[in-house]
């Protein structure tokens, strides 16, 4: 049975990382959070899905459907924020599974997830606010070497915003936002998983490592979320928040 509350949100990767700030920032009086992810969150509900499995995103779009059927809250939102940490490295460097899967996990996964949940609310009919949240990164722009998938993966994302942004208003659909947000350089176990790599592999690891020690524009987990809530409902495609490393123009890190 659907449990009573006022707000119904997903976020994928909530046991971790951003996502982790942003389940317990929810600023919605008793809200119902759903975790999506390959692990049982401790605090809140849990629907198993895998990035990496299409087989999973099916179970998902099923979930979305089943869930949202008999609600009649005043909002539903989905945060799409998990991300398979991939094998960072060279393109054509790096073994030739585990680039396509980071391909299938972090490019088409939540592209399919972000269609699935917005074909949920609609073949739904549910009547209040629907909101969708696109984790993208500075990586959109920038390219840094050693990330060929992740920052085409973030790049696909944003433009898909913008697109799904121009499909909902020319249907009229007032009540749906769609948005994509960069959070900023933020201290996650991802982040710090990449800024350990070889340099020689992922050339801008060493001024991750610098600006984290110096603890220049670094942002916690929490302060991330509270910021991305207050941004919501968002007027434009993308929120841009903190600063991240970026590169020059011939490629090296700034």
């Amino acid at each position: 049975m659907q449990r009573a509350s006022s707000s119904l949100i997903w976020i994928s990767g909530a046991t971790e990382g951003i996502g982790l700030g942003l389940a317990r920032n929810v600023p919605y009086d008793d809200a119902r959070v759903i975790n999506l992810s390959r692990r049982q969150h401790p605090d809140y509900d849990t629907h198993i899905l895998d990035l990496a499995d299409p087989g999973s995103w099916a179970g998902t779009q099923a979930h979305f459907a089943e869930t949202m059927r008999d609600f009649s809250g005043k909002r539903v939102v989905f945060i799409q924020n998990a991300h398979l940490k991939g094998l960072t490295g060279f393109a054509g460097e790096v073994p030739p599974d585990d680039y396509a899967r980071d391909i299938l996990a972090n490019v088409a996964a939540p592209l399919r997830l972000g269609e699935m949940f917005l074909r949920a609310v609609l073949e739904s009919g549910y009547a209040g606010e629907a909101g969708l949240v696109m984790m993208s990164s500075a990586s959109a722009r920038s390219p840094y070497e050693g990330q060929s998938v992740y920052c085409a993966g973030k790049a696909a994302l944003e433009m898909w915003v913008r697109v799904i942004r121009r499909e909902l208003a020319a249907r009229g659909r007032s009540g749906i936002w769609v948005t994509a947000v960069r959070p900023g350089f933020v201290d996650t176990g991802l982040i710090r998983h990449v800024a350990a790599m070889l340099d020689a592999d992922y050339p801008v690891a060493a001024a991750m490592r610098r600006q984290m020690a110096e603890g220049r524009d670094v942002l916690d987990i929490d302060t991330a979320a509270q910021q991305i809530w207050a941004a919501l409902p968002p007027s434009q495609s993308l929120l841009l928040f903190g600063e991240q490393v970026q590169v020059d123009r011939s490629g090296k890190s700034a």
